[in-house]
């Protein structure tokens, strides 16, 4: 009990904003996992995580019952569901996985904006948690467990200024992932090999062709960074 009123209190405790240097820090190595092929393939595999978590929950939120997730090495995942084959709730889950990444950063940079980075570590303790139970193949049960152990190190033996320097890291590389994510999309389906993507999957359920759908995910990634930008380095640069 003790535990759980520790975490609590370190959860709800707002800290002081970190310094300039450190939120440009972790911009700058967000960028560099983005434009370094090796820790690119490696670090993507935290917006698959994210990706897949977004299917799941819009699944349960729409009333499907989820049937699992699967998490590959290639980086790529699938997030079974059960229910109506078709239909608003079909539609949303679809269109969730790559917009997903984007809206978790913008929410983790509103949460920084008022102060709360341990909080925002404990949340994605609790999420990865949450998803672990649903994982249905062993690299997906490897890749969740190690993800959950970084977070735990750094929010439970951290020092205040690395919990500040993770947190913001984690933030930017879900705005600035998100995007490339989807032009990574677009990539794979001009070489023939997204026939089964979710841009794919929503022009069958809504006729609307997919190439409109990939539009809509660069959109809503592009606004949410956008968006979270303005609250990660507003009070620096505002």
């Amino acid at each position: 009990m003790n535990l759980l009123t520790d975490i609590w209190e370190r959860a709800t405790t707002t800290q002081p904003d970190p310094p300039q240097a450190v939120v440009l820090g972790a911009l700058a190595a967000a960028l560099v996992c983005l434009a370094v092929p090796v820790l690119w393939r490696l670090t993507r595999h935290v917006l698959t995580i994210v990706h897949e978590g977004s299917h799941a929950l819009t699944a349960l939120l729409t009333g499907r019952r989820l049937a699992g997730i699967r998490l590959h090495s290639d980086t790529s995942g699938l997030t079974l569901s059960v229910g109506k084959p078709r239909g608003p709730g079909m539609i949303a889950t679809a269109f969730a996985g790559y917009v997903g990444p984007a809206i978790l950063g913008l929410g983790a940079a509103w949460l920084l904006g008022q102060g709360y980075a341990v909080g925002l570590l404990w949340l994605l303790v609790l999420a990865l948690a949450l998803l672990l139970v649903q994982i249905r193949n062993w690299y997906g049960l490897w890749s969740v467990l190690v993800s959950g152990a970084v977070l735990v190190g750094v929010t439970w033996w951290g020092s205040a200024e690395l919990q500040s320097a993770f947190a913001y890291l984690v933030t930017w590389f879900l705005l600035l992932g998100a995007p490339r994510a989807v032009l990574e999309l677009q990539t794979s389906r001009r070489r023939s090999r997204g026939a089964s993507s979710d841009a794919d999957i929503l022009a069958k359920l809504t006729r609307v062709p997919g190439i409109v759908w990939v539009g809509v995910f660069l959109v809503v990634c592009l606004a949410a960074l956008g968006w979270g930008s303005t609250w990660l380095a507003g009070a620096y640069f505002g």
